[in-house]
């Protein structure tokens, strides 16, 4: 069953993400090298970097019941960050955000979390899973406050191109059964 392209919680307002949407998300947090620091993707260099994203994300809505969402403040509008599901398959699913700098540190990741793993679990999702790096601290506090367990390190796993390219880097593997 497709889950909703709009979700609102007390403050946010989590959306299907639109082609509209690039120059903002670029400008936001995409193409910021602090906010990428610790992701998994490479920092957008260009509009059409995050042009290319809303691609993607279009075509997992398209394959799945539900795909990244866009994060909104309820009471402005202003574009916050992203986050979302990606699908392995349909009872197993991945989840990560990323928050623009000025929305760190006031609950808004653990508040977007916290809805979209309500979303997974309405979609049929059974196991729900997030990576994050060692040393990203506030990540997996946000991860710990939503439930999820950590299950332990992943060796050698996951490239985080802003921060270490071309290296593989440990992980903490968290996930949340539904």
């Amino acid at each position: 069953m497709p889950a909703p392209e709009r979700l609102e919680t007390s403050r946010l307002i989590l959306r299907k993400p639109l082609a509209a949407d690039a120059s903002a998300v670029f400008a936001r947090y995409a193409g910021d090298p602090e906010v990428t620091r610790f992701m998994s993707w490479p920092r957008h260099r260009s509009v059409e970097d995050t042009a290319m994203f809303l691609q993607f994300s279009d075509a997992e809505w398209q394959r799945w019941p539900v795909g990244p969402y866009v994060i909104e403040a309820r009471d402005s509008g202003r574009l916050m960050g992203s986050t979302g599901l990606v699908f392995e398959t349909p009872q197993r699913a991945a989840t990560g955000y990323v928050l623009a700098r000025d929305a760190w540190g006031q609950g808004y990741a653990t508040e977007a979390l916290r809805a979209v793993v309500e979303v997974a679990a309405k979609a049929g999702v059974r196991r729900l899973c997030a990576l994050t790096h060692l040393e990203h601290s506030a990540s997996w506090r946000v991860l710990e406050k939503c439930e999820f367990v950590r299950e332990g390190i992943l060796r050698k796993h996951t490239e985080f191109p802003n921060l270490l390219p071309g290296e593989l880097s440990d992980v903490l593997c968290y996930a949340r059964i539904l």
